[in-house]
């Protein structure tokens, strides 16, 4: 079996492989692809090669823009909050003031009503004084003809004199304020 075997593989030896190709396509294959390397090599590769570095410094400068933008977006949001601090600051102290002067302007009405409330009540003590003394004068007047009439009709006498009727009337008034100021002190 062993000769069988050694046959067999001499047969074979002598058939060309299907899958190997023969030397001169493989230098033939070689060379094409030499050629085909160093023109890519040459011409190709630095084309591809400029246009990614341009693509790489438009990314750089994209990232330094987006760096720069974003530095100023927060200068100008650091600058909002300091002029929104200091509007604050402003309001607080706009509504400050403006409570002082309601204050202020509170205090001044209080004390021009107390003014007036003082001028009102010594008006109204002034008129209430003035009509208690015309109050009195009329009474004594009618006090003095009914206290004539009566003591006429006591007497007997008419007292048509003016000066006695005057006499009589002061002592009868002066006697009543007498026993009305002995009644109030008890």
């Amino acid at each position: 079996m062993l000769s069988a075997i050694l046959t067999a593989v001499a047969e074979t030896k002598a058939a060309p492989n299907p899958l190997l190709p023969e030397s001169y396509d493989i230098i033939w294959s070689a060379v094409c692809f030499a050629i085909i390397l160093f023109v890519f090599w040459r011409k190709f590769l630095p084309s591809v090669k400029k246009t990614l570095d341009a693509r790489s410094e438009a990314i750089e400068g994209g990232i330094k823009k987006a760096e720069i933008a974003q530095a100023e977006a927060a200068a100008a949001l650091s600058q909002y909050k300091d002029q929104l601090a200091e509007g604050r600051a402003e309001a607080a102290k706009i509504r400050d003031q403006a409570r002082a002067d309601g204050t202020r302007i509170l205090a001044e009405l209080k004390e021009q009503a107390a003014i007036e409330a003082a001028r009102i009540t010594s008006n109204a003590q002034a008129t209430i004084e003035a009509e208690r003394q015309g109050a009195l004068i009329s009474l004594r007047a009618e006090v003095g003809s009914l206290a004539i009439d009566l003591a006429s009709g006591v007497i007997g006498q008419s007292l048509s004199d003016d000066k006695r009727a005057s006499t009589l009337v002061d002592q009868f008034l002066a006697e009543l304020e007498t026993d009305d100021k002995a009644k109030a002190g008890l």
